[in-house]
């Protein structure tokens, strides 16, 4: 077998020099400054600071406020990664037994994807407004007394299903994909032996489906730590009462809200040391448990 060389040298370093330097611009120059500024304590208005060494850190791990937003980030994450994941996948399967317009049920699906994260959020808000929405309304004609903004099992209730909602989408995409490599050989032999319904799908299907919802899982983890914080700013504002604030928008609240940029630093290394170690670790364990046929 012969190897592809480029007959210029300069040429690959030219091509990946674009993503190098958005790399560095984008993410290694923004995680530089907050490691520096989580070792330093700045007054409000910027014009002193001191080094503080390992204090920020210190501080914010004997904050109350700190672990209760570390136990909303681990709730939050792992419902809206189940909801988001676990619809998806019943959607695939449903679109991969569609025969006529196949295109344009897909097509359906895939639009909530370009919807942005604060209007996903303002959608669900108007939707579950107790004063004005539609939803609202019908919960509480039903019986149920429906307000997130004082009850803060219904707004974690409200924000996970805007979150995954909007993440569906993309899950659906990456399922239909898993589906289509699946061989149709191995499913008509499962269905000559009897294998039909659940329980095809739970021993032939969903195993050869775990390349893919390895990489949905880690991707879903990622999304609910960062990625969500336009849709609870819009929808509940970390509220009522810190119910659904996470770490994400706990470094939002006081870094750019209370000015308090030493401990808002702090608390954006630890969230970056946290989402790699989630990631290392489906990486290093997980992935043992996931067969590639």
């Amino acid at each position: 077998m012969q190897n592809v060389v480029f007959p210029n040298k300069i040429l690959p370093y030219f091509l990946v020099a674009p993503q190098i330097v958005l790399t560095v611009i984008f993410f290694f120059w923004p995680a530089s400054q907050a490691l520096y500024q989580s070792a330093m304590r700045e007054d409000p208005f910027g014009l002193r600071s001191a080094f503080v060494g390992l204090s920020n850190f210190q501080a914010i791990f004997t904050d109350p406020n700190y672990l209760h937003a570390l136990q909303v980030t681990l709730v939050f994450s792992v419902a809206t990664a189940a909801v988001a994941m676990g619809t998806a996948l019943f959607l695939a399967t449903a679109a991969d037994l569609v025969v006529r317009g196949r295109g344009f049920y897909r097509t359906f699906l895939i639009i909530p994807y370009a919807v942005a994260p604060a209007v996903a959020g303002m959608l669900w808000l108007f939707m579950f407004n107790p004063a004005m929405g539609t939803f609202a309304y019908l919960l509480r004609r039903n019986g149920i007394l429906w307000d997130p903004l004082l009850d803060g099992n219904q707004a974690m209730t409200l924000v996970v299903a805007a979150a995954a909602w909007k993440q569906i989408s993309y899950n659906f995409l990456f399922f239909v994909a898993g589906l289509q490599a699946i061989p149709k050989s191995l499913l008509e032999a499962a269905a000559i032996d009897g294998a039909r319904g659940a329980r095809r799908f739970w021993t032939i299907v969903f195993p050869l489906l775990a390349p893919t919802t390895f990489f949905l899982l880690v991707v879903n983890t990622v999304y609910a730590f960062f990625d969500t914080f336009g849709i609870i700013h819009a929808v509940t504002g970390g509220g009522p009462a810190k119910a659904t604030e996470t770490l994400v928008y706990k470094v939002y609240n006081d870094g750019f809200v209370n000015l308090n940029l030493g401990s808002s630093a702090a608390q954006s290394v630890v969230l970056m040391i946290i989402v790699i170690a989630l990631t290392a670790f489906q990486f290093r364990f997980v992935e043992k448990k996931v067969h590639y046929g």
